[in-house]
């Protein structure tokens, strides 16, 4: 009981301060999410223990010339392919018992496209229509958020069949079918209130957020495992770091954002 009223504070105040940057302007929310990037960015580092200055460097340029001021737009789509090529070789890798092979070598691919990348489309949800719209990516959140949630409350709960074991033993198929549920049901309530967006693309929104997001849980799950760590940080009491948080929208964006681009081009 503890536990759940520290997770719901910690939770509170942190969904209040980006439901507040949202309302205000998109300067305001530009420079919270490059915080939010830059802190995610600093645990992420840790967990595959690289120390590099030039990633806080590409985070600040990519943030600029792909997000704020986009410099050229086919320049924007290709990232868009690179970091979702990215993501479904990550995606890929939790079906393998061996580590992840980006782990190594090549840890700047998976800082820039996975990571720094979803932060970028996450941004540009908003200005999908050429003018800052913040009850699109407040919907997004709430699709996120309700997911994570009501996953955790059934899962807690009911949860008897493990959905990955060796790479979360606590996710259970009970809880991501709730959670889908929950997110199918915010998305409804969304359209109603919002009408930002038609109902079909919220319904679709609401699976991609389950599905990308559950797989981006399970992923830094696999980072945390192979680290040896059970938490990105302690900045958020009952949640750990901001990673621990984030995990889901940072892999799920990138396909969000294509999502909402091909369904207005299909439109």
């Amino acid at each position: 009981m503890k536990e759940l009223i520290v997770r719901s504070i910690s939770g509170v105040l942190y969904i209040s301060i980006v439901i507040f940057s949202l309302f205000t302007s998109r300067e305001w929310f530009m420079g919270l999410f490059f915080i939010l990037a830059g802190i995610t960015l600093n645990e992420y580092l840790r967990i595959i223990n690289l120390k590099s200055l030039l990633a806080y460097i590409l985070l600040a340029a990519l943030f600029y010339f792909l997000s704020y001021e986009i410099f050229d737009w086919n320049a924007l789509y290709l990232f868009l392919i690179l970091c979702c090529f990215v993501c479904f070789y990550l995606m890929k890798e939790l079906f393998r018992d061996s580590d992840i092979a980006m782990f190594g070598p090549k840890k700047y691919v998976t800082t820039v496209f996975y990571l720094i990348g979803g932060f970028v489309f996450l941004t540009l949800i908003p200005m999908h229509k050429g003018y800052f719209n913040p009850e699109a990516v407040v919907g997004v959140f709430i699709l996120v958020w309700s997911n994570d949630s009501i996953a955790y409350l059934v899962g807690k709960n009911f949860g008897k069949k493990k959905l990955m074991e060796r790479v979360s033993p606590k996710k259970t198929i009970e809880g991501f079918l709730g959670g889908l549920a929950g997110s199918l049901i915010a998305g409804f309530l969304i359209f109603k209130f919002f009408d930002y967006y038609p109902l079909w693309m919220w319904i679709i929104m609401a699976l991609i957020a389950t599905i990308f997001g559950t797989i981006g849980d399970l992923i830094e799950s696999k980072f945390k495992r192979q680290a040896g760590v059970k938490d990105s940080g302690v900045l958020m009491p009952g949640h750990g770091g901001l990673y621990d948080r984030l995990d889901s929208i940072i892999y799920a964006s990138p396909f969000l954002y294509a999502f909402i681009e091909i369904s207005e081009y299909v439109s």
